[in-house]
């Protein structure tokens, strides 16, 4: 048995990871093109080239997300399959995070939610908020689509000049609800001297905020607890301060695996090892 190549194709970006005989990981990376079929090929000849694979060397290829669409024929002759893209990321992030029960949120240009029970997965939802809310927004507002741009604005942002927190609103404590909980996304603006940084910020907390609460409200009524969130904003650095926020405000567990963004090919190359 050879190596496995998962690759998840999305509109511009494609992200590639090779499973081992032995289910290591093998130098997950990704491309960005002008369109999928470009990025799909660019990232399997750099891949291969980089890590000085032969084409002998590889079992299978397995092709996923929205990209993969556009791709009717075997990669470089080797033989192709295809994953769904849900059961894709169900498996990657239950492999990466070694959770058996768990919510997967997959924050991609918007955002999917997939619920994994041992080996059950299905898809539970989603909504249209993510990286392309965020880059559409940011074009408005700060003139740029750039997220890099867009991070780096928010780093020198105060987000008590954007979010309406509940200390804001009352001097009470109301039950559930600590006093630093956004009372209100962007309701404080209208009163407040915001700059380019703050808008930025207010951004990013908007889009991460959003994701956060409706994968828990998705998980109401249920015993689930652990969310795994993956995807490109997982490189977020706000990330690290809104989401342990949201587990101390709702009483659960959001976790970011070691290959958090590129779950999904990896997904896709476990699909092929537990036909």
């Amino acid at each position: 048995m050879g190596l496995v190549i998962g690759i998840d194709v999305g509109g511009s970006t494609t992200k590639i990871v090779g499973l081992d005989n032995d289910g290591c990981i093998k130098s997950p990376m990704f491309i960005t093109a002008a369109d999928p079929v470009t990025s799909l090929f660019g990232a399997f000849g750099k891949y291969v080239y980089d890590n000085g694979i032969s084409l002998a060397d590889v079992e299978h290829v397995m092709l996923t997300g929205v990209g993969s669409s556009h791709v009717d024929t075997p990669i470089y002759g080797l033989p192709t399959s295809k994953a769904d893209e849900f059961q894709a990321d169900g498996l990657g992030a239950h492999f990466d995070s070694g959770l058996d029960r768990l919510m997967v949120v997959s924050m991609g240009t918007g955002t999917t939610l997939v619920r994994v029970e041992g080996n059950e997965i299905r898809h539970a939802g989603g909504i249209s908020m993510g990286g392309g809310t965020l880059r559409g927004l940011s074009a408005l507002l700060l003139k740029t689509s750039n997220i890099a741009e867009v991070v780096e604005m928010a780093s020198r942002g105060d987000i008590s000049k954007i979010n309406l927190q509940i200390k804001d609103i009352t001097t009470h404590q109301l039950e559930g609800l600590p006093m630093y909980a956004t009372a209100s996304l962007f309701g404080k603006v209208v009163n407040s001297k915001a700059d380019e940084s703050d808008i930025a910020k207010g951004l990013i907390c908007m889009v991460l905020e959003t994701i956060g609460s409706c994968a828990v409200l998705a998980a109401a009524n249920s015993q689930l607890r652990d969310f795994v969130l993956i995807g490109n904003l997982t490189r977020l650095p706000d990330c690290k301060v809104i989401f342990p926020i949201m587990e101390d405000l709702y009483g659960v567990r959001f976790h970011v695996p070691a290959h958090a963004e590129y779950c999904t090919a990896l997904g896709a190359a476990l699909a092929y090892r537990s036909v």
